[in-house]
């Protein structure tokens, strides 16, 4: 088995950000409330790219959400039909006589995977760890309505939470992170007057684990189900205390202080997976952070995280409303948004935070919930959905300066090909790899287990244009030789399994769907299998070009470049316009079942691909314009910020921002249905609901594309700025295609600072207060 270490946490310098000092930019780094957490959606969540915990600050019972990203139920399996390309003939026959939905009816019978897909295991989900439990104790004569003082913050800038309040003149502290240094997750609770601490712990899990204490360490452990022979992922959660003062007692399953000046909790956790020797890491690691001086190793979590977060700051002023709570700010800021003009950098920031919290170059990148979980079944699985979310979880990490977490995306990529070659062939007969829509950590490519939604093929393509534009942002040759295979794999595909449309002459893919939309047949009925889908077509025409791209510079595959020029030749264009103004989602002028659906993949040439721009296709982007008035402003937060992006592309900044104001819209909801409301969670997380990462990561993205983009042959400063932030701003550390970093300042919307950094001088084409101009860069010091 392949073994990942725990070792201290490592800084994979790719590129060289700027140093750099930004007035304000401690001021407004914290998330804050004045009382504990009512639901787990108020938690402040910590992480290290590995671990996580979610600390609810509850002044008697304190209970403590556990994280691990590589715990997941399930195990490998083959789910291939192998007989499934042979109903290709009679299922391509029916979509071309229009009998969309006999074609479907046929996919659900041959053309899904076997087995229960991804309802059960062996394709697992995410899970939470555990739960730590603190029951805080106090004398008989205080009482708890008397706490004054309270309050819980998140410093974004320390990735360090702490909880503070007074009880009968006693003032309490605890402080919370999740180690970049030492990999363990520690807690330190204590008062201004000794012997003040009086403290019971222990762990448990909804679902079985064996709980123990041995010597004066407190352990979880267990197995998880894996659906096949095979035993399932192990796991270990180890809590260690460390005392001034007081004492220690134990009993079976917890462990009990009394009369202490201050506790150090010393959590140090993990699992089997790609490490047989996990036990004797978590043993390890917890000796080691035990022994050593609390200051020291915050101090060395603190450098090590700032080596990452400080890389960017960004400041679009203040307000009246900034010293409010943070759900207080929340709920002022749609009405009132020029009370509180640092939320929205608040907002960005925070999803950086969660960017480095969730994700570690060796290990894997943030799923669904990022690293955070309180439950078995995790919404969806906590899984990878290939047909927009799990690339939202990477769209800011190149402009917002944090390249290198790229990275194990483009590994969990790598892992797909050879199952994904399988799937090719059973479905297809055909050469390379593909993805559908949903993955795991054990590599499921297979067709989902219900044609409205399981066929799309969108997934491997779309994934290849995430690995692309790390490419695109770093020019790193030994990183693209390293994805080219993989690259030239998903072309492979799609240039041997499309065939002719019979109306139209153009090769498209067949059978396939725009993801998770229904269209309407004349006959009434409705249908999601179709051919040549819109987000299909230009996915295929950015994925060859970017290959014939890559082929050519690293100077190999003549040949494959002749044969992939020929084919692009026949793909079916960009986008249609249909007779309403709107682009078509498909080759057939379909009403779609829901006009506000969630899902709007046709735009995918606009956003993340480059093919769709108010400068080189105006037509095709006032076709997208019409297309997002008709789809309306609600939706699912990722929807939201998806579609921020959309009009941030569309150079439209006061739309841009609008959506910025519906996507921070602030819910307490988590049981109404999904998609009805979208917004944020009081501690800012974005909600389906439930809560879902990606809608923070696309938000981020957003706002950055507001500020700056660079998809053109040139860098535009502030192309889609709203008048709100017009006044004055700065940024540091923002990124531009072809390695480039830009620090620039504004007044009045008026760029009156702008330097840019590269590893080497040269001239660079900039649009700044609408002239186009040639600047030179200077070079960036490492």
């Amino acid at each position: 088995m392949e073994r990942i270490l725990f070792p201290t946490f490592l800084i994979v310098a790719i590129i060289a950000a700027a140093p750099f000092t930004v007035s304000g930019q401690n001021n407004d780094l914290n998330i804050y409330f004045d009382r504990p957490a009512a639901q787990w959606e108020e938690t402040l969540p910590l992480g290290n790219g590995r671990l996580g915990m979610t600390p609810d600050g509850g002044i008697e019972d304190e209970l403590i959400v556990l994280n691990d990203i590589t715990l997941w139920s399930g195990a490998p399996q083959d789910a291939n039909n192998y007989e499934a390309h042979k109903r290709l003939p009679e299922i391509r026959k029916l979509i071309n006589e229009g009998r969309n939905d006999e074609a479907q009816a046929l996919v659900d019978k041959d053309f899904i995977c076997l087995g229960e897909g991804s309802v059960n295991v062996p394709f697992g989900c995410f899970q939470m760890l555990g739960n730590l439990r603190l029951k805080h104790r106090y004398p008989a004569d205080m009482e708890i309505a008397h706490v004054t003082d309270y309050e819980r913050r998140l410093s974004l800038e320390k990735a360090l939470a702490t909880t503070r309040y007074t009880l009968n003149g006693v003032q309490y502290s605890r402080e919370y992170f999740t180690s970049f240094a030492g990999d363990v997750c520690l807690i330190r609770l204590s008062a201004d007057q000794p012997h003040s601490i009086h403290l019971e712990i222990a762990m448990d899990r909804p679902e079985w684990g064996d709980r123990k204490v041995v010597s004066d360490i407190l352990a979880l452990s267990g197995v998880l189900e894996s659906g096949t022979a095979a035993s399932g992922m192990q796991y270990q959660a180890k809590v260690k205390p460390v005392l001034k003062d007081g004492t220690l007692r134990t009993n079976a399953d917890k462990l009990l202080i009394q009369d202490a000046s201050e506790v150090l909790l010393v959590i140090s956790m993990g699992t089997d997976y790609k490490n047989d020797n996990y036990r004797n890491d978590i043993d390890r690691l917890l000796r080691e952070v035990s022994t050593k001086s609390y200051e020291a190793e915050r101090s060395a979590h603190e450098e090590n995280y700032q080596r990452l977060f400080n890389r960017l700051s960004i400041n679009l002023g203040k307000g009246s409303a900034s010293a409010l709570t943070t759900d207080k700010r929340l709920a002022n800021f749609y009405d009132h948004p020029e009370d509180d003009l640092g939320l929205p950098a608040l907002f960005f920031q925070f999803g950086r935070y969660l960017s480095i919290s969730s994700t570690r170059v060796g290990l894997l990148p943030p799923n669904l919930q990022g690293l955070w979980a309180n439950q078995i079944q995790t919404p969806w699985n906590g899984d990878y959905h290939l047909d927009v979310n799990v690339q939202m979880n990477h769209w800011p990490l190149e402009v917002a300066n944090l390249s290198e977490l790229n990275l194990p995306l483009a590994d969990l990529v790598k892992g797909l090909v050879e199952p994904g070659e399988r799937t090719a062939k059973a479905y297809y007969d055909a050469d390379g790899w593909v993805a559908h829509v949903i993955t795991n950590i054990w590599g499921f490519t297979e067709p989902g287990e219900s044609a409205s939604w399981g066929t799309t093929k969108a997934g491997a393509g779309w994934l290849c244009n995430n690995l692309w534009d790390h490419y695109a942002f770093t020019r790193d040759t030994e990183y693209l030789k390293e994805i080219y295979s993989v690259l030239k794999g998903s072309a492979q595909f799609y240039n041997s399994m499309l065939v002719e449309d019979p109306k139209t002459g153009f090769l498209v893919t067949s059978p396939s769907s725009s993801p998770e939309n229904t269209f309407f047949l004349p006959n009434g009925k409705t249908a999601s299998i179709c051919a040549g889908p819109t987000i299909d077509n230009q996915i295929i025409r950015e994925l060859f070009t970017n290959v014939i791209h890559a082929a050519q510079t690293l100077q190999v595959d003549n040949e494959l470049v002749s044969e992939l020029q020929e084919t692009l030749k026949s793909i079916p264009p960009t986008g249609q316009v249909a007779p309403d103004g709107r682009l078509m989602e498909w080759m057939e002028n379909y009403s779609e079942t829901d006009p506000e659906h969630r899902h709007i993949s046709h735009l995918y040439g606009l956003y993340p691909a480059t093919l769709i721009t108010p400068v080189q296709t105006p037509d095709l982007a006032a076709a997208s314009k019409k297309t997002l008035e008709e789809r309306g402003d609600d939706g699912p937060s990722w929807t939201i910020a998806y579609k921020l992006l959309f009009w941030a592309r569309l150079l439209d900044g006061e739309r841009s921002f609008k959506l910025l104001r519906e996507l921070l819209k602030p819910t307490l909801r988590t049981d109404i249905n999904y998609g009805s409301g979208g917004g944020v969670y009081p501690n800012m997380w974005s909600a389906g609901p439930p809560f879902q990462i990606d809608g923070n990561f696309g938000a981020t993205a957003g706002i950055a594309e507001m500020l700056l983009q660079s998809h053109e042959d040139y860098i535009e400063l502030l192309p889609a700025t709203p008048a709100i932030w017009k006044a004055f701003g700065e940024i540091r550390g923002i990124r531009a295609r072809d390695n480039i970093t830009v620090n620039m300042e504004w007044e009045n919307g008026v760029v009156t600072k702008c330097e840019l950094l590269s590893s080497a001088n040269r001239s660079v084409k900039v649009k700044m207060n609408g002239q186009m101009k040639t600047m030179r860069t200077k070079k960036a010091k490492h």
